[in-house]
């Protein structure tokens, strides 16, 4: 998009508002359709970003749906996903929440012993599901979004294997699909080789196994110079020892993987105002209409967001710390090079599109913003910016 589209869409919709070129989105949907084989699916990990028309754009384009909640799979289901493209992945849920998703003849995807045992016991393999392993790999840019290492919350432990032979045994449970999700940010594609490897080394174990599921993570740039993961690597990689396992093993797999962020992180701009130009003795501030309550991910990750100043371009460049308005420490971004800053102008956060909205709330009792997607050369409104009204909307007033 060009800077004067975004002005236009700034100018029509006001700020704060989150921005999602579609566009961005097919052209990494279509990266990875061409870097793997036929027998590979994609489904999209719909916690980056649930707007239910990111979900319908998804969808045309031929993806599957990954979810990681019950109403994710409503989401998916109102808009138009086919149970069968449709994978339930919760974590820390009870019996209830899984059965709810068999009422909704879903995949369903279980990351501990408990579950899988009271699963077994009371639907033997009347219904097949995949079981999520912890492989004990650390991958990913930061701890926090580190999920398969061994302090993971998610998925059961490799070292566990036999426990679940012994659920297996005892109650007949049907396990056509294995599951792994080692983190995010992964640059090296050698880390989902290894995970490959151990699916390999499971698989006997599994015997009526049809699908090997990798998660994602593959890595997005944030800065200049950063690199992507090389997904044209890592299909020839994945395609080449899938065809080893299968001429050593007989056995053949559907490979799946879950990009979230790769999809629509991109994709996504978030314009903010800036509200004042305040100078104290040691730095310059550019205070935003906006805050870590519809940006959390800077003060959440420390993640990096490219921030540029598309009122003035060609300004003279300065340093400023970006902050927002919430009444707690909120930081975009430190001693940041920007175009000059003026009160008025519109600043744009870069890869905005994933867990940018997703990740919103009223704190500070602050009205979520507005989100347009620009699709065929035309912004369309696709959420309405919050009013004050929906700051009351479910409180129960007794007083």
């Amino acid at each position: 998009m060009t800077n004067k589209e975004l002005l236009k869409i700034a100018d029509e919709f006001g700020t704060p508002v989150y921005v999602y070129d579609v566009e961005s989105i097919r052209h990494q949907y279509e990266k990875l359709t061409s870097s793997f084989g036929k027998k590979t699916r994609f489904f999209y990990a719909a916690k980056a970003l649930t707007n239910i028309n990111i979900l319908k754009y998804v969808k045309k384009l031929g993806a599957s749906l990954d979810c990681v909640s019950i109403n994710e799979v409503k989401l998916g289901l109102k808009a138009g996903f086919a149970p069968q493209n449709i994978l339930f992945t919760p974590n820390c849920v009870d019996l209830a929440e899984i059965e709810e998703a068999m009422h909704h003849k879903v995949h369903i995807n279980i990351d501990n012993i408990s579950i899988l045992e009271q699963f077994g016991n009371k639907y033997g393999s009347s219904y097949p599901i995949f079981v999520r392993i912890n492989p004990h790999i650390f991958a990913g840019g930061n701890y926090k979004i580190s999920t398969g290492h061994i302090d993971s919350k998610f998925g059961i432990s490799i070292h566990q294997l036999r426990h679940i032979e012994r659920v297996m045994n005892t109650t007949g449970i049907n396990v056509e699909g294995l599951h792994m999700h080692t983190g995010s940010e992964i640059k090296d594609p050698e880390v989902f080789l290894q995970g490959l490897e151990i699916m390999f080394g499971l698989a006997e174990h599994f015997p009526n196994l049809k699908y090997l599921d990798m998660g994602s993570g593959f890595k997005v740039p944030y800065q200049d110079g950063e690199m992507e993961t090389d997904v044209k690597e890592l299909g020839k990689k994945v395609e080449k020892a899938i065809h080893e396992f299968a001429k050593e093993s007989g056995k053949h797999f559907e490979l799946w993987f879950e990009p979230g962020k790769f999809l629509v992180s991109k994709s996504g701009y978030l314009l903010v105002k800036a509200n004042v130009i305040k100078q104290t003795t040691a730095t310059v501030f550019v205070g935003v209409n906006s805050g870590f309550n519809h940006l959390i991910r800077p003060m959440f990750y420390d993640s990096y967001h490219i921030i540029e100043n598309i009122s003035n371009p060609k300004g003279t460049e300065r340093i400023y710390t970006v902050v927002g308005n919430i009444c707690e420490t909120d930081t975009f971004a430190w001693d940041r090079k920007i175009h000059e800053v003026r009160e008025g102008d519109i600043l744009i956060f870069r890869n905005a599109g994933a867990y940018g909205f997703e990740m919103s709330s009223n704190f500070n009792s602050r009205l979520k913003p507005a989100e347009v997607m620009f699709l065929d050369g035309k912004a369309h409104l696709i959420r309405k910016r919050d009013e004050f009204e929906d700051l009351l909307r479910n409180q129960v007033e007794v007083l």
